[in-house]
């Protein structure tokens, strides 16, 4: 697919690798999801709000950057998600895998009762009703193939049998996004779409520079494992590690 804004490979039949699209996927975990995808044979559509970073993060993607394309999208604008709709439709035909990743974490220290509600408002546009509204965007094109499967980026900050007062806005936003699953799911299953949530997790990395020897890094295993689970594969769950997790 190569690394340009406008290119891109035109999907014809389903013997094609199948397409798949990341959003927030210039760097940290969206671009580890964008390679482990691209790793898989997959034809990956990075996207960011700007495209300089995109092309940017291309060149840290070694082999799998042939198989990337890049595009801007702000999930925040329904002009850019529907620009991107229109792109996507028309140039490759149909989208088997979206990883709603784009997201923000702006709270200040500031409980739930003290917290700035202009900053909560931010962070639910961007965080719940962006990742709605770009998969509203694409949803039809699975439902059209009779193929899909929709990971939702979450936390475990959302879950409602761990939370706690802190962070207020990013939590309320990613226990919306875990609502949201639920009902898409729900809906979706029948045109052969699975829809799930997962707590990325962290992994011990050796990082020699590091007083001990190593860091902690989200890792993007259990959101590629959802994104690549056989029709007969769970939907409406939310996972970490590859196991189920409380809502």
């Amino acid at each position: 697919m190569g690394g340009g804004q406008n290119n891109g490979r035109v999907v014809g039949s389903a013997a094609e690798p199948r397409i798949a699209v990341v959003s927030g996927g210039s760097r940290g975990l969206g671009l580890e999801i964008v390679r482990k995808l691209a790793d898989r044979g997959m034809h990956v559509v990075l996207t960011s709000r700007r495209v300089a970073d995109g092309q940017a993060a291309i060149g840290l993607l070694g082999d799998a950057a042939d198989c990337v394309a890049v595009r801007d999208l702000d999930i925040t604008d329904a002009a850019s998600v529907a620009q991107f709709a229109g792109w996507l439709r028309g140039r490759l035909g149909r989208c088997d895998v979206l990883v709603n990743n784009a997201a923000v974490l702006i709270d200040d220290d500031r409980d739930a009762s003290s917290v700035d509600l202009a900053v909560v408002r931010r962070t639910l546009e961007t965080n719940l009703l962006g990742t709605w509204r770009l998969t509203q965007a694409i949803a039809p094109l699975m439902r059209a193939a009779g193929y899909g499967r929709i990971v939702n980026i979450s936390s475990g900050l959302g879950s409602l049998a761990a939370m706690r007062c802190d962070l207020p806005g990013y939590r309320v936003s990613k226990t919306a996004v875990n609502a949201m699953t639920r009902m898409l799911a729900d809906e979706l299953a029948v045109d052969g779409v699975l829809v799930n949530a997962c707590c990325p997790g962290l992994t011990r990395i050796e990082v020699p520079a590091t007083r001990d020897g190593t860091r902690l890094f989200a890792t993007a295993d259990t959101a590629v494992w959802l994104a690549t689970l056989p029709d007969d594969g769970p939907t409406g769950g939310f996972y970490r590690d590859h196991v189920l997790i409380e809502w």
